[in-house]
């Protein structure tokens, strides 16, 4: 979630050359969205192994659905984290991975659960499949305001009510589904956003240097490389 005020001053002079800090943070956290999503396929892969070795499913239409889901979103999570990045500041570690494992939770299940609609519709779904969509707007709005906010507290209870709503929204379509692959594939994939959140959040807490550290913050600087002689 986003953090306010302004950058610490006596940044090192190596910090003030370049690229200006806030492009700087802007093009880290880009970064750490390629490292999100290479998280999140791992997670999934290794999670449904089990599944593919123990139980005989075929796991490989899941992983399908899970690379569709993730080039959907690719694009998009691009340009939302590069605008994150140049609006805010660093924050916390521990805050920040706490926050990213949630969001990328409710993420996760709702992208799955948008995959399964797609099945479960083309096959006839009832008028209750169709409330998925308001209650999948309404959180990702909420998860929205969440990043970009500035204030914590709201953004916290923001979190809290989106999950709610992605968790109804996403029980709906697997009761329509009725299969127990379905259910399996959804709790993986909602594992699996919340590694790849955690590694945003991660991302998240790094990028930028000291420069985008809010007065404040108990973050330490970074301690300046001895140069070699």
């Amino acid at each position: 979630m986003a953090s306010s005020g302004a950058g610490r001053n006596g940044s090192s002079g190596e910090e003030q050359q370049g690229i200006h800090p806030r492009y700087r943070r802007a093009f880290g956290c880009v970064t750490w969205i390629y490292m999100a999503t290479l998280a999140f396929l791992a997670v999934a892969s290794l999670l449904l192994m089990p599944v593919w070795f123990l139980g005989g499913w075929n796991i490989f239409s899941i992983l399908e659905g899970y690379a569709f889901f993730a080039t959907l979103l690719f694009l998009p999570a691009i340009v939302a984290g590069a605008v994150l990045g140049a609006r805010t500041y660093r924050s916390e570690s521990r805050v920040a991975k706490r926050n990213g494992a949630a969001i990328g939770t409710i993420i996760g299940w709702l992208g799955y659960a948008f995959i399964v609609w797609l099945e479960v519709n083309r096959d006839g779904g009832g008028a209750l499949l169709y409330s998925f969509f308001p209650l999948a707007a309404v959180s990702s709005a909420l998860v929205l305001y969440a990043l970009f906010y500035n204030d914590q507290e709201r953004g916290r209870k923001s979190v809290l009510v989106a999950a709610i709503l992605a968790a109804l929204a996403g029980i709906i379509v697997l009761v329509s589904s009725g299969e127990a692959l379905v259910v399996i594939g959804a709790a993986v994939s909602a594992v699996a956003g919340a590694a790849a959140g955690w590694t945003g959040g991660l991302g998240y807490a790094r990028a930028g240097g000291d420069a985008r550290i809010p007065p404040g913050a108990t973050i330490k600087p970074r301690e300046p490389r001895n140069k070699p002689k």
